[in-house]
Order: structure tokens, then sequence, then C-alpha cells
């Protein structure tokens, strides 16, 4: 192959390459424009005042968000509270503690959590998490903010654990030997000096499994009770952003009000998802800088 020819070859990759990042640019921009063209034509019928501070979702007489917006931040903030520690805690074992064939073990089986089917997940929610939450807090209805904590607790796991882990094991080897050659032992090490190492890449990987638990729906359709009310506790039922769009939409007549306040909602669920991937973006950066 002559010099004429490569040069032929790598202009025709550069342009497909070009083309494919421009349509996926295209296609973001098209997603952006429906939900906000179709968002506006809400609020000229309805007060965004009402819309951002009222207390009910009721499609028939009033419109606001913030009980879905109060249940998706229940949800989605709890299962961080449960998938951050152990997400964490687990990268950090794999990477700096765990026996090589327990490394190779463990580390398929996390990341086949990520291909469970949602709808799976849910049914484990119905029967087995959901019961076992009412037996233990005596309660009727193990449907609940609870409920669905848990369950997007384990769908986001494999994503922080495998982004962690990718952080710690990008913090270079010269930082841990100087703290073993200082007198500090591996619990120190790895505690004062790799995570805070890593930790721009561990805020990159919290970030990204809150945005894969914003954006579920079918296990949070399953497994929450769908109680468009601003909940009080986790034991209470709720609705979240994602459920309402799922349940409502297939019914609701088109270009009606209740029609174009769907697409608020879904362009605010798009606004939050997509700040908090920019979040994540930049973070994934700064510990690549730090490294590089």
């Amino acid at each position: 192959m002559n010099t004429k020819s490569r040069e032929r070859i790598d202009r025709l990759f550069k342009f497909i390459f070009k083309g494919t990042g421009l349509i996926t640019i295209a296609l973001l921009a098209g997603i952006f424009i429906m939900l906000f063209s179709n968002s506006i034509l809400f609020f000229f019928k309805v007060s965004p005042i009402d819309f951002f501070t009222g207390s009910q979702w009721d499609p028939e007489t009033k419109y606001s968000i913030i009980p879905l917006l109060v249940s998706t931040s229940f949800v989605a903030f709890g299962s961080m509270l449960i998938a951050v520690p152990l997400g964490i805690l687990t990268a950090a074992y794999l990477s700096e503690l765990a026996p090589k064939k327990l490394q190779m073990f463990l580390k398929p089986i996390i990341e086949m959590l990520a291909a469970i089917p949602s709808v799976a997940i849910g049914f484990l929610g119905i029967v087995l998490v959901g019961p076992g939450l009412a037996q233990v807090f005596g309660i009727q209805n193990g449907l609940n903010a609870l409920n669905g904590s848990i369950l997007l607790a384990i769908m986001a796991l494999p994503t922080i654990v495998t982004i962690s882990e990718d952080a710690i094991n990008a913090v270079p080897k010269s930082h841990r030997e100087a703290s073993l050659a200082l007198g500090a032992n591996k619990w120190e090490t790895l505690f004062k000096v790799t995570i805070p190492a890593a930790f721009p890449g561990l805020i990159a990987a919290v970030l990204l499994g809150l945005g894969r638990a914003l954006g579920e729906t079918m296990t949070v359709l399953m497994a929450t009770g769908n109680a468009a009310a601003i909940p009080k506790g986790f034991l209470d039922s709720v609705r979240t952003i994602t459920a309402t769009i799922a349940i409502e939409m297939g019914e609701v007549p088109y270009q009606t009000t209740h029609y174009f306040a769907l697409f608020a909602i879904a362009a605010i669920l798009f606004l939050i998802s997509l700040i908090i991937n920019f979040i994540g973006e930049y973070f994934s950066n700064r510990l690549r800088k730090f490294h590089s």
C-alpha cells in the first residue's frame, strides 16, 4: 500500500468518525429541542410558580413537580447512601488487598449485575425485599422508597465499583511505595494516600452511579408503590419522575395539558442528568490530568 492510499484511508476514517460524532450531537440536540419545545407549551397553560412550588401532582387539576422530584431524590440519594460506601470499599479491596484468584472471581460477578434486566430486579423487590421490609418495620406495604433505594443500589454498584477501581489503579505505584517506606501499613496507605489521590475519580464514579439511579424506570415503577405525594420518610410509597412518565404517557390524550406536563418533567430530568454527567466528566478529566 503506497502513501497516497494510506492518506485516502486516513481521510475516509476521519470523515466516518467525524460524521458519527456529528450524528450523536444532532440526536442529543433533537431530544433537547423536542423536550423543551413541548415543555414551553405546557407553561403557557400552567403557571411555572405553581409547577415548581405546588405540592400535588393530579393530572386532572394540579401539576406540580415537587412530589415527583422529592420522591426521585429520596430513592436516588437513598440508593447512593447504600451503594457508595459499599462500592468504594469493594473497589479498594479488589484493587489493593484481594488475592489475585479472588479478584478474578469477584470482579466478573459484580460486573454481571449490570446485565440483570431491571424488570427482574423489580420483581425481586416485589416478592422478596418488599415483604422483608414490611416484616422488619411492621408496615402493611413494603413497596416504598427504601425498597426502591435498595434495588437501585444493587443496579448502581457495578458502575461505582468498576470506575472506582479504575481510579484507584490509576494512582501511581510510587505513592504507595513512598507511604510504605515511611512506615505506614497497608490500611493507612489505602485510606490516607491511595483513596485521597483517587478522589476525583471516586467522585466521578459516584455521580455516574447517581445518574444511573435517576434514569431507572422499570424497577422503581414496580417497587416503590407509585404514590404521587411528598414522602415524609423512606417507608412511604413514592412515585419518581421516570415512573410517572412510564405510567401516564401511554394513555394521555395527545397535545393536552397533561401531555405537555409529562414533557416538562422529562425536560427537568434531562437537565438534571446532563448536569450530573458534566460534573462527573469534569472530575474524570481532573483525575486524568492529575496522573498524566
